[in-house]
């Protein structure tokens, strides 16, 4: 299959999934969404290729969402239209998860608010050490972040970054705070993530599948997919409460400058 605005390659039982829009930090549109639920589709099909790694081109892994583009955050929808979509965000990251195969991500630069789901919700992590991971800058939502966020860092870490916005750890924190397996300086983290890879890949499929399986079943049990999940709800109750429709109202006003500008000064 032809892509636009991702990378899709194999190699050695290794495939790469490759946001590509380096120009814009890898913001995550509507194109490159759809595009990425095709390459793990195609991932899941391809009994030659045993682990994905996910990386961005350029100087990030992903910003997030563009706005206007993967998440509008609610406008023009009533609450349940809003649930219904941001449910469907939701089961696209839980397709990593739910994958019969291992899926690695690989940070550098930035990783922000929706970019954060999607590398957390990889079965490994590794980052560099001053990789920007973080929330959103503004109060535009609640809920949808916090509930993949919480199962890997813990409820006050979860806390902490979540209310204080605009806040960013760096590689090494994310290490420590369970966010990421690893932590390597910039220019060796590509040779070790696919070192990795490369070991990983040396098990046969059925064996990845049943340790795969065996863990997730056990986050199964304890709530971890009901709990995701419950993330789209709360989202969107947040979307239909007068501060966010304000901070809609700034952004379509000053865009996202001048509405970060705003709630930095004014709010």
């Amino acid at each position: 299959m032809t892509y636009k605005e991702i990378l899709y390659s194999t190699e050695n039982r290794i495939a790469t999934l490759t946001l590509n829009c380096p120009e814009k930090l890898n913001a995550m549109g509507p194109v490159l969404l759809k595009e990425f639920e095709e390459a793990i589709k195609e991932f899941n099909r391809d009994d030659q290729s045993r682990v994905l790694v996910i990386r961005g081109a350029g100087r990030a892994f992903s910003a997030g969402y563009a706005i206007g583009g993967g998440d509008n955050h609610g406008r023009d929808q009533t609450v349940d239209e809003d649930r219904d979509r941001l449910e469907e965000t939701a089961l696209r990251w839980l397709s990593l998860w739910e994958s019969p195969k291992p899926i690695i991500s690989m940070v550098h630069g930035y990783c922000l608010a929706g970019a954060s789901m999607l590398a957390i919700m990889a079965d490994l992590t590794f980052v560099a050490d001053d990789a920007k991971i973080g929330f959103p800058s503004l109060p535009i939502g609640s809920g949808d972040i916090e509930t993949f966020w919480y199962w890997f860092v813990g409820p006050k870490r979860t806390k902490e970054i979540g209310w204080l916005l605009g806040t960013t750890i760096s590689g090494k924190q994310a290490q420590s705070w369970g966010f990421a397996n690893e932590s390597f300086a910039p220019e060796d983290l590509e040779a070790k993530t696919y070192e990795k890879a490369q070991l990983i890949a040396r098990l046969p499929l059925s064996l990845l599948n049943l340790k795969k399986k065996s863990v997730n079943r056990i986050m199964e049990f304890q709530g971890f997919r009901a709990a995701v999940l419950s993330g789209s709800e709360w989202d969107a109750v947040a979307h239909a409460t007068d501060a966010v429709k304000e901070m809609q109202g700034r952004m379509a006003e000053g865009g996202m400058k001048g509405a970060i500008q705003w709630f930095n000064t004014e709010a």
